[in-house]
């Protein structure tokens, strides 16, 4: 590990309250502060790392220009937080009107374990609406003028104030992944039973519960790094999620569902500084570990995304699936060639979603 990432770790875990630090790292030159930044900043964890700088009183050692910068994408961060927050009151007020309860996956939710939830780097917002899905969507077309994007598998997309909503209909995608089925049928039913209540704006919103939240967080998390890849910021979700509910989460069944991907564990352990005694023993493969992680700082498959071009998608898409063949071994149950015939018919049933 670089001293870069070295310090960047030391920072992260000060930020957030893991593991405090009574000075900011020393010895880094302008051009290394700013490829601490640059990492912190593509890990999604900027604004986390920034607390760390503001409270050690080393804010002082950055450049002038990266102070600003940085200080500059921390404030767009908490704007975009907020901005969420009263599109999220907006929508949920919305479908109450209609006696449509709204349940928040992810995103503000998980913020809420965090010591600023302001400074959790959010994305779009997911929900689940208990079966009413289809009667939500069609409410929106008709009293909001809303288009609805109906070419994902498990959910459909939907723009209010330019903020991506997620409306899910499945947790999970279970035509790319047969694998995913079991775990959708464990979902759906520890989702019957959701957990807290919180107020956002004027509106009640639904928290899912922690056996939910557990199974879902990693399987989310999983699924997504064997398709592409992840950044720390999903495993700063894992972390503050766990450091929060332990106490409240099925560790046998998770366990069961889950347990290939136990080194999220050990990495939310050795380098965010979550406490092994919230954990139930696990065995470590520390060869996995460090594979894993390397991979989320530098992906081994680091091609970018064709903007247009059918062929030269299929090619990107390709090229990809095949180098991340070791990451399905690690997520997936069923067999490589049998996931690639799924996953060709799944873009058959809807093939806008290949270009995507």
């Amino acid at each position: 590990m670089t001293d870069i990432e070295s310090s960047y770790f030391a920072l992260l875990r000060h930020g957030l309250r893991m593991r405090m630090l009574q000075e900011a790292p020393a010895g880094l030159s302008a051009d290394r502060w700013q490829e601490v930044y640059r990492l912190a900043a593509r890990q999604g964890t900027a604004a986390l790392v920034w607390d760390a700088l503001q409270e050690l009183q080393a804010v002082k050692q950055l450049p002038h220009a990266l102070r600003l910068q940085w200080a500059y994408h921390v404030e767009q961060i908490e704007r975009r937080y907020e901005k969420q927050k009263e599109t999220l009151a907006d929508i949920a007020g919305f479908y109450a009107g209609h006696a449509i309860a709204l349940m928040l996956l992810k995103g503000y939710g998980l913020s809420l374990c965090y010591p600023r939830p302001g400074h959790r780097q959010c994305g779009d917002i997911d929900i689940w609406l208990f079966g009413k899905q289809r009667e939500a969507d069609e409410l929106l077309r008709r009293e909001w003028h809303i288009r609805i994007d109906e070419d994902k598998h498990h959910h459909t997309v939907f723009f209010v104030d330019g903020i991506m909503v997620e409306n899910h209909y499945d947790f999970l995608n279970v035509h790319s992944h047969a694998s995913n089925r079991v775990i959708e049928r464990l979902l759906k039913q520890h989702a019957e039973t959701p957990g807290e209540q919180v107020r956002v704006g004027d509106a009640e919103i639904y928290l899912p519960g922690p056996r939910f939240n557990a199974l879902f967080l990693l399987r989310h998390a999983a699924v997504h790094f064997a398709a592409a890849e992840i950044g720390i910021r999903h495993l700063a979700d894992w972390a503050m999620f766990i450091r929060r509910y332990h106490a409240m989460i099925d560790w046998p069944e998770l366990s069961a569902a889950a347990r290939r991907v136990w080194c999220m564990n050990a990495l939310a352990i050795d380098y965010l500084g979550l406490d092994a005694a919230l954990l139930p023993p696990f065995e470590r493969n520390a060869e996995l570990e460090t594979r894993v992680l390397n991979d989320i700082l530098h992906p081994e498959f680091g091609g970018k995304f064709p903007e247009k071009g059918f062929f030269r998608i299929v090619g990107f898409k390709m090229r990809r699936w095949l180098a991340n063949r070791w990451k399905h071994r690690i997520v997936h149950r069923e067999s490589l060639a049998g996931t690639f015939f799924r996953q060709a018919y799944s873009h058959l049933l809807k093939p806008r979603s290949f270009a995507r």
